[in-house]
């Protein structure tokens, strides 16, 4: 198992050999056992079979190469409007509109999609998500009829992969491990020690090849703010964090 954790690729070309539905239903299941928070189970899955969907998805999310060419699309959304109709029949609201409940509908798809993943590598297929889904939220639910209380964050495609990459270096253990407290003077030496690794990672693997370090691609990533529509997004679909 933790060979098969540590071995993880994002997969972004697959063949067109097709995954049974039972096999999806499998690794759903698979998914529905992670850890969920009081066990809300906060998520709903769409599995995107409708070829003009799955082609709208992929343009929305600016993703159309991975959605058009995997053979499984699938949508996680947080679901909070199943845990309304929940209430309604001891006749009880109930309130989501806090920024609790959005964290506890994040972290509770994270998980099933992780789990997923997981099910889904343990078979030999490859996976990749794709956070693009964020890049037109309010189109992507309006396209899958998503009612308030549900929001939309991330899709995964799973298939046969026509190659494996090779693994990236993650950052050492030091850096994201702390005894205790918080220790940020090890950055100093850790960082630039890293940078090194992903340097020679990155000229020396079979495709893609480029000059850069992890500190350069994080800096020009982070340094203006992105998707600075998700809080209307999200208050859009009954999320107004109070």
């Amino acid at each position: 198992m933790i060979d098969l954790l540590t071995s993880h690729t994002s997969v972004r070309k697959y063949t067109d050999e097709s995954i049974p539905l039972e096999t999806v239903h499998e690794l759903v299941r698979a998914g529905q056992h992670a850890a969920s928070s009081h066990f809300v189970q906060s998520y709903s899955i769409i599995h995107v079979t409708d070829a003009k969907r799955k082609q709208q998805l992929g343009e929305l999310s600016k993703n159309a190469f991975q959605m058009n060419g995997a053979a499984v699309v699938l949508l996680f959304c947080s679901d909070f409007r199943r845990l309304e109709k929940a209430a309604a029949l001891h006749g009880e609201t109930i309130d989501y509109s806090y920024a609790e409940n959005t964290i506890v509908g994040a972290v509770d798809v994270a998980l099933c999609a992780q789990n997923i993943a997981i099910a889904a590598e343990s078979k030999g297929y490859g996976i990749c998500y794709i956070g693009g889904v964020r890049n037109n939220p309010d189109a992507i639910s309006d396209l899958f009829e998503l009612p308030k209380g549900v929001m939309p964050l991330f899709a995964m495609t799973i298939g046969v992969p026509t190659k494996r990459n090779e693994v990236k270096p993650r950052l050492p253990l030091q850096a994201v491990l702390h005894t205790d407290v918080y220790d940020d003077a090890k950055y100093d030496e850790l960082l630039p020690q890293y940078d090194e690794t992903m340097k020679q990672y990155y000229a020396e693997r079979s495709s893609n090849n480029k000059v850069s370090t992890w500190t350069e691609q994080m800096t020009d990533f982070l340094k203006e703010p992105k998707r600075t529509y998700m809080k209307q997004s999200l208050e859009r679909q009954g999320f107004k964090h109070r």
